[in-house]
């Protein structure tokens, strides 16, 4: 067995038996991918290997988190606009914001704005996320906000925006009222404002409150 299937085998048995100490490093681990992404030490192909590690570890720690009855940091509904189908950079910001215990609604890809009104109306989430790969869908954040508006949700939910050809300048012009440039500043972005609006402290915390519990429940036997 080499080094990286002992390391694979040890975070299996300890998210899987509910070792708090050793799963709590996933969370930190994680954050510290998103940091050396933004300070350009890390590229998209390390960013989607360590993604794809957390989502490996989710798979396995999501009924366990549901069974500790633990409630979510936030709640963020995402989607790939209408007319395109790219998804990558939204499916990282997913895994990401699963890891920073977020509870996620992914609507896909080619999402309609009737289905992101349908999603907001349902989940009451804290932020809509609207991600565009191609410029040309880039003007489906303008008709989803205005969905947003028609529907009576846009004053209730934050509107946040990204993707490749996506910039800080379009995304002020069509109203939203955020622009991440990749999957760690959308993370940390929604982090600090849940943060804001509830008082409490940022971050893993409900996940990390999970493990815990799960924790003090096996070695009670």
């Amino acid at each position: 067995m080499s080094r990286e299937e002992e390391i694979r085998a040890g975070l299996f048995e300890h998210t899987l038996y509910g070792h708090a100490p050793e799963v709590k490093a996933l969370i930190p681990s994680l954050e510290e991918v998103g940091r050396r992404f933004e300070k350009g030490d890390f590229f998209v192909p390390e960013m989607l290997i360590a993604a794809r590690a957390m989502q490996g570890a989710l798979v396995i720690l999501r009924p366990l988190i549901a069974e500790t009855g633990a409630k979510p940091v936030g709640r963020y509904v995402i989607g790939t606009v209408k007319g395109d189908i790219h998804d990558i950079g939204k499916n990282l910001v997913v895994i990401m914001l699963e890891g920073a215990g977020f509870e996620v609604f992914d609507l896909g890809v080619n999402t309609p704005p009737e289905k992101f009104v349908e999603a907001v109306q349902q989940h009451e989430p804290d932020v809509v996320g609207f991600s565009a790969f191609l410029t040309t869908t880039m003007p489906m954040f303008k008709a989803n906000i205005e969905a947003l508006t028609k529907a009576g949700l846009r004053d209730k939910v934050h509107v946040a925006v990204g993707g490749a050809p996506v910039t800080q300048e379009y995304a002020k012009h069509v109203g939203a009222d955020s622009y991440a440039p990749d999957a760690s500043f959308a993370t940390r972005m929604a982090k600090e404002l849940v943060g804001a609006r509830t008082g409490s402290s940022p971050g893993a915390a409900a996940l990390e409150q999970a493990v815990m519990k799960i924790d003090e429940t096996l070695r009670k036997g």
